[in-house]
């Protein structure tokens, strides 16, 4: 096998949902400032009963289901989170036991924050491009909520929960690219989630002037490392952490042939979770062809960043 490839998807969202006029009630904002600022209209909140790991096995569950798999089929499971209180056991070994995970997988979990998925898929991609792995478990999975200021009005408006996982085995024919990943260090401080108990908290527009003014190349280079142009792309999945931030960087790459994912409008910002669950949700709808170009690009805490284009399942 000379590569990898998604080969199904699934999703998970807590059943409780916040609106803007929820919020409106709990601090000073209301509808029209949320969406006008981050184009979010609701968002859905984990209780205390769905903790992280319970969060992404729903999603890997229903991976698996539509992979038309068992749990013992994979040998490699990768969860990235930032929201994991608990050091150990790691999310990916409570995930493999609820699970009933019995193949004695590599069990690890990955925290690069918002674009922890797209991490996680490339380390996937390379466990089984070098043949440490064969059939892989990819989640991104994230209760910000959890972590959430909820007196901050400029922060409490962005968050939701949330997860996604993929399946990824060995192929013949790649079906996912190679990864452009990088950060920005010196800038780790403009997406901060510190304390005890921990904080989710962000210079705003910070983040704001560095992702459309510098992630537009980015993204056209990880096109360009997977061969193809941004015409060529049937979807574009971004780290659906603002609109106002994902439809002018849509645009600046140039994707004009492609669906722009903009679940953050239903979900707010799920960070790691968010780019596996817009995508499968996509592909749920049909909105994109099995085969076709999909361009990933996850970015934020750390100001790290990582895409890719992979093959739509």
């Amino acid at each position: 096998m000379t590569g990898s490839r998604v080969v199904a998807l699934g999703h998970y969202q807590p059943a409780k949902v916040l609106t803007n006029e929820d919020l409106a009630a709990m601090v000073d904002t209301n509808d029209e400032w949320i969406r006008s600022r981050v184009g979010i209209k609701t968002r859905h909140i984990a209780g205390p009963e769905e903790p992280v790991d319970e969060l992404a096995f729903q999603a890997a569950g229903k991976a698996l289901a539509n992979a038309g798999l068992s749990p013992d089929d994979i040998d490699l499971v990768l969860v990235a989170t930032s929201t994991a209180i608990d050091r150990s056991p790691n999310m990916a070994a409570r995930v493999a036991a609820k699970l009933g995970m019995s193949s004695a997988p590599a069990l690890m979990d990955i925290n690069v924050v918002c674009s922890g998925f797209t991490h996680a898929l490339a380390t996937a991609d390379h466990a089984i491009r070098s043949g440490s792995a064969t059939r892989a478990l990819v989640i991104g999975s994230d209760k910000m909520t959890e972590i959430t200021d909820w007196t901050d009005r400029t922060t409490c408006v962005l968050t939701g929960d949330g997860a996604g996982a993929a399946v990824v085995e060995a192929s013949e024919e790649p079906g996912i690219g190679p990864v452009l990943w990088g950060s920005v260090p010196e800038m780790g401080h403009v997406v901060r989630i510190e304390g005890t108990p921990p904080v989710f908290a962000q210079e705003g527009q910070s983040v704001y002037r560095w992702t459309t003014s510098q992630l537009p190349a980015l993204a056209r280079k990880a096109c360009e490392k997977a061969g193809i142009t941004p015409e060529e792309l049937a979807g574009v999945v971004l780290h659906q952490a603002n609109l106002r931030i994902i439809e002018p960087l849509a645009n600046k790459i140039g994707a004009v042939n492609a669906v722009v994912a903009r679940d953050v409008v239903d979900s707010g910002n799920t960070s790691a979770g968010s780019i596996p669950m817009a995508l499968s949700k996509l592909v749920e709808r049909g909105e994109i062809p099995s085969g076709a170009a999909v361009l990933l690009f996850g970015f934020g805490g750390n100001l790290s960043y990582a895409g890719q284009v992979i093959r739509c399942p």
